[in-house]
Formats: C-alpha cells, structure tokens, sequence
C-alpha cells in the first residue's frame, strides 16, 4: 500500500486535532487522578522505608502541594500511551502498512519499559538508599526529622527519570529502523555515551559512592542492550533494503 501524501495545511489541522484530543484526555485523566491520588500517598506513607523516617509536614501548604503533585502525574502516567497513538496516528500515513504495524508495536513495549523503570528505583534503588542514609544518620547520632514534601521530592527524583531513562531502547530501535543512527556509530561513542551516564547518575542520586553505582551500572547494562538491539534492527533493515533492491 502507497504512502498517503498530505499537504502542509492538511498537516497542521490533523496536528492541532491530535493535540486536541491529547488535551481533552489529559484532562479527564487529571479528573481521574484526583480520586488515585490520596490512596496512592497513603500507601507509600505506610511502606517500610517511609514509616521508619516519621515523615512531617513543616508548612500548612505540604499536603495539598504533594496532593497535587500525584495527581499530575498520576494524569501523565495515564496520559502518554494516548499520546504515543497519538504520535503513531499522525506520522502513520506517511508509513507503509508493514511500518505501520512496527511502529504501533513500540507504544506497549515503551510503557512496560516506563513501569520497569519506576519498578526497579522503587523497590530496589530507592529502599537501600534510605537505609543507607538513615544508618548513616544513626551512625553519626543524627535526629533526622524528615518533612514529606522533602521526601515525596526525593522519591520522585529517582524513580521518574528512571522510567524515563528505560525508554532508551525503544529510542535506539526507533532511530536505527529511520537510518539516523547505527550499531557502529553507537559502539564509537560508548565512552561518551558513558560519560553522560555517569553524570546522570550523580544527578539523581545522593553523593555517595555505592547510591551512584547502583544507578550507574544498570544505566550502563541498559547503553549495552540498546548497541546489541540496534544491531539487530540495523540488520533487518539492511536485508529488507536488499530485498527491495532484487
């Protein structure tokens, strides 16, 4: 089947459709979170780690601002599988129905990444990182008096990005399969690429020296995978030229 061809126009009108519904969705997905929201704070106030810590609130405003919070992301988490379809449906008729049926297969695989992500910060990085500091505090006959916005702040600093940085695959197929990048490019670039890990890391973890390997080395292992799928990707790409080229 032939690409559909579009004018500029008839572009910009399917976008600000497409954004349309993106926003009418997130919105009703907002509605949604309210109800999500306070359970969810709840919940992560009684795990192990949080009750250790006898989290405070040091302002009248802590409860709603952390409330809010949630909620908004709750709303996004919600959100951006619509918007991939959203994405997928409005560069769709420029693919091939074969491209077409790739592409699609990216949004679920791009969310159980996501999930995977925030699973693995939460319940391993996240954990021994508070025991870390509270026996470190311990240690040094520290009185900690943790505030909940403080904590919340912190739990979100390293579990989203997490999630976010876990989508590294997908975006490495997603560009080979396009002939942007490919496996030997990625493989020329591996110290830098790991040189920017590392500094990710830090930023999203406390300064110490075991926190920041446990970020590093499964950012690392991820870099590693993404070379091996994009070989892969590179390679049926090249035998699907070929065939087209017979």
């Amino acid at each position: 089947m032939e690409k559909n061809e579009l004018t500029v126009i008839e572009h910009f009108v399917e976008l600000r459709r497409r954004l349309v519904f993106i926003v009418v969705f997130f919105l009703l997905a907002m509605i949604g979170s309210f109800f999500l929201a306070e359970p969810l704070i709840v919940y992560l106030q009684q795990t192990d780690e949080a009750a250790s810590l006898e989290l405070n609130a040091f302002r009248l405003t802590d409860p709603l601002k952390i409330y809010m919070q949630i909620a908004f992301i709750i709303a996004c988490v919600i959100t951006s599988p619509f918007v991939l379809y959203q994405l997928w449906a409005f560069i769709s008729p420029g693919l091939y129905e074969k491209e077409k049926k790739i592409t699609l297969a990216y949004i679920p695989v791009s969310v159980f990444l996501f999930l995977s992500g925030i699973s693995f910060s939460y319940f391993v990085l996240f954990p021994f990182i508070v025991r870390f500091m509270k026996q470190l505090g311990d240690r040094m006959e520290i009185n900690q008096v943790i505030g909940i916005n403080e904590y919340f702040h912190f739990l979100l600093q390293i579990t989203l990005p997490f999630g976010l940085l876990f989508q590294l695959p997908v975006i490495i197929l997603f560009l080979t399969r396009l002939g942007i990048i490919t496996p030997d490019f990625l493989s020329r670039v591996r110290k830098y690429a790991y040189f920017i890990l590392l500094v990710i890391a830090a930023l999203i973890t406390p300064p110490d020296v075991l926190s920041h390997m446990m970020v590093t080395l499964p950012l690392l292992l991820l870099y590693e995978v993404s070379i091996w799928i994009s070989k892969l990707a590179y390679r049926k790409k090249m035998k699907e030229e070929e065939g087209l080229a017979v």
